[in-house]
């Protein structure tokens, strides 16, 4: 018998299975999927098994398989469909799919390391005639006390026992046994299950939903904020596990997962199984594990929890929809709403995308009956949508209020009075945008990219936001050695700074990527927050989405224009999304919420539709701004950067490459560019950026298919992303 191998070789060039002998010793063993040792060339090297059979057809010698490097892990017949359809749609190799699709963990590359858990326990040995022991050593009473605890129990944690002077010697004597067992380092307890009762409106939806059961099914679930999408997506869970089968939960940020994780605990106790980044290499395995063994039939988490090996799926669902963490921005830049569409087909079952705010496309498919509408208007219970203020910051600015406009902090004050909460919402973080010198015009500047570094005074470093570079700031400028520094621009660690100042008995806290860095405070921030241990949180967009804080009565949002203002086709979209579902978080329970919102541009018709909390007044006049510029959901995209050391060379290819496209794809399909990407130099690379616009192109997947495949440049490499979120 013979395996057919995908080796740890992520290269385009060998792309390809590779033919081993099963040795004797491993054929009752080995099975397709299975993650195994092999020789290639000169060292050895590990694969997965993708196919098995009993003979070659070309006779010709071939090596054995070394070893099964992981019996645990066995990719299914589903999993390795979805690895050929990730490959196929990001034109990234196989192995980096199938890579893709696991926890750091179970790649390939970790092939020494034991990533299990283990717990010492101490056990009776059952063939020992325990009561004459007893009867012989009546005197060793420690010994004996010990023996009848581990009678009445089937074992004892080794640590829980204190006496390890009577351990030691009952082990030795093989009375008493020591093992190793493998524990699971995230173990929720058995709790009583909560249930709750859908409103009218809520079980009119879930009974739509159900009605797709056990078919292939998209439905778009468009309901607004604190109507109770969560509790709808509870019950039709509770349903397909009544069925006997899986669901599959994924939410956008950390963040959500901590909030929904917690309620699915309440509604199916230790059945769920949560994956993102935060988590331990160790907690992802024992997860993916528990999952991989059936232990559990609910899964929650982020992006890339899309490729849970879940069988027997009954039902995927997709929050809050239309957040762009849902597409990788890295290789492969797969979107998880492509790979759940593929997994609802393989199943036959429905997915389900919610969202307050849905993506464009997603809603002009609903219009067009390609996905089904489910709605939900009202929020639960006595909870009204919040009444929203536009500031104008062009008006305070005279008034000399550069971060709080008096409107702002006239409530901040009257919230504080009340003991009601505020969120404040800043969607940049640290403290000043950029550092410049007044005296020579020096600005301190990311050496490897194009950008400004920002300042974050608790470190005091200036880092870049894109690669990651810092330094620390020095007093003085360090072109002229003047001190004459000044700083610009506002982030959330400086608006922590103003708050506190402005409401020294307020209590403060902040929530955003450097302070939830630390294993764990996401969760601690959520709980204490939740608690009322503090009135007011700062935040970037994670706090924009899916929390629920019954307390919180007043948003505001310091400058809104933070993302109106990028350069992109999405701007407008990503704006109104961010600022309605911020607005989203005040006024959940009985007391009535307040947004107030700082913009220089209150006549701006994104901002006006925020106000009146109209999504189809925006999506209708965002849809024609579409059209007339030929973007989504009008045309499909790709965005192909040209990147290199080299200025001059990256310019020099990227115009070789629109020639070949132009040679090869249709009339109709429109190319732009070369241009200079919106950052021109990341990590020491220069790149330019060639955006194709299509509606049909059956040249389109093999041209940049071979054109990926012949474009071998040591001075230059291709990145190519279909339907980019941003370019």
């Amino acid at each position: 018998m013979f395996a057919q191998v995908i080796i740890e070789y992520p290269s385009k060039v060998i792309d390809k299975t590779f033919t081993y002998h099963i040795p004797k010793n491993l054929k009752d063993q080995l099975k397709v999927g299975m993650k195994v040792i092999v020789p290639f060339k000169n060292s050895v090297i590990g694969g997965f098994v993708l196919n098995i059979v009993d003979v070659l057809d070309d006779l010709y010698e071939v090596k054995d398989i070394i070893s099964i490097s992981n019996e645990k892990l066995v990719l299914n017949e589903e999993l390795i469909s979805l690895s050929n359809y990730l490959s196929e749609e990001t034109l990234c190799p196989r192995i980096t799919a199938i890579q893709t699709m696991l926890p750091a963990s179970l790649k390939v590359s970790n092939l020494n390391k034991d990533y299990s858990y283990y717990e010492k326990i101490i056990r009776l040995n059952k063939d020992i005639d325990l009561n004459k022991y007893k009867e012989d050593n009546k005197r060793y009473l420690k010994q004996i006390e010990l023996i009848e605890l581990l009678e009445e129990k089937e074992y004892v944690l080794k640590k829980d026992i204190s006496n390890k002077s009577s351990l030691n010697t009952l082990i030795m004597k093989n009375i008493l046994i020591e093992e190793k067992v493998s524990k699971y380092r995230i173990n929720k307890e058995e709790k009583k299950i909560v249930k709750r009762v859908l409103t009218e409106e809520q079980n009119k939806a879930y009974l739509k939903i159900k009605s797709y059961f056990n078919e292939e099914k998209t439905i778009l679930f468009h309901g607004v904020t604190g109507s109770g999408k969560t509790e709808v997506f509870i019950k039709l869970i509770e349903d397909i596990l009544k069925m006997g089968k899986t669901a599959l939960v994924l939410v956008p940020e950390i963040s959500l997962t901590t909030q929904i994780a917690l309620r699915f605990y309440e509604a199916f106790s230790s059945n769920v199984a949560i994956l993102h980044s935060s988590l331990s290499k160790g907690e992802k395995y024992d997860e993916y594990l528990k999952i991989l063994k059936g232990d559990v039939h609910v899964v929650v988490g982020t992006r890339s929890a899309v490729f849970a090996p879940l069988t027997n799926l009954g039902i995927i669902i997709i929050d809050e929809e239309d957040s762009s963490s849902y597409k990788q921005d890295n290789n492969p830049k797969y979107n998880a709403k492509d790979m759940a569409i593929f997994r609802s087909k393989y199943h036959h079952i429905p997915l389900v995308l919610a969202s307050a705010t849905p993506s464009l496309e997603t809603k002009a498919r609903a219009d067009k009956n390609v996905y089904e509408l489910v709605l939900l208007k009202k929020r639960v219970g006595q909870a009204q949508l919040p009444q929203i203020t536009l500031v104008s910051m062009e008006e305070e600015m005279r008034k000399r209020n550069m971060i709080f406009s008096d409107l702002l902090k006239e409530k901040i004050e009257e919230k504080l009075a009340k003991k009601e909460q505020i969120i404040l919402l800043l969607n940049r973080r640290g403290y000043s945008t950029f550092i410049n010198c007044s005296n020579c015009g020096y600005t301190y500047k990311c050496p490897n990219c194009d950008i400004s570094l920002t300042y974050h005074k608790s470190t005091n470093r200036l880092i870049c936001h894109y690669c990651g570079y810092q330094v620390l700031k020095s007093s003085k400028c360090p072109n002229c050695q003047e001190d004459s520094l000044n700083y610009y621009g506002l982030g959330t660690e400086k608006l922590e700074q103003e708050l506190k100042k402005l409401f020294p008995l307020a209590r403060v806290i902040r929530m955003d990527q450097d302070v939830t860095s630390k294993k764990g405070m996401h969760e601690a921030i959520i709980k204490d927050f939740k608690d009322l241990k503090y009135d007011i949180l700062v935040g970037t967009q994670m706090v924009s989405k899916g929390l629920d804080f019954p307390n919180v009565s007043l948003v505001g949002v310091i400058n809104a224009d933070t993302t109106l203002n990028i350069p992109d086709f999405r701007s407008n979209e990503n704006t109104f999304s961010l600022l309605s579902q911020v607005s989203g978080r005040a006024g959940r329970s009985k007391t009535l919420g307040e947004v107030i919102i700082q913009t220089f541009n209150p006549d701006n018709f994104v901002m006006s539709c925020v106000k009146e909390n109209d999504y189809e007044k925006f999506y209708l006049k965002e849809m024609q701004i579409r059209r007339n510029l030929k973007y989504p959901p009008y045309y499909y995209l790709v965005g192909i950067k040209i990147i290199s050391k080299s200025y001059q060379k990256a310019l020099e290819e990227a115009k070789k490459v629109k020639t070949y496209l132009e040679n090869k794809l249709d009339k109709n399909t429109i190319i732009l560019g070369p241009t200079t990407a919106s950052i021109l130099k990341y990590k020491e690379e220069y790149r330019f950026q060639i955006i194709i616009k299509y509606k049909y192109d059956n040249y389109l997947k093999n041209t940049l298919k071979e054109l990926d495949q012949i474009f071998i440049n040591k001075d230059c490499y291709l990145d190519i992303d279909f339907n980019p979120l941003k370019i």
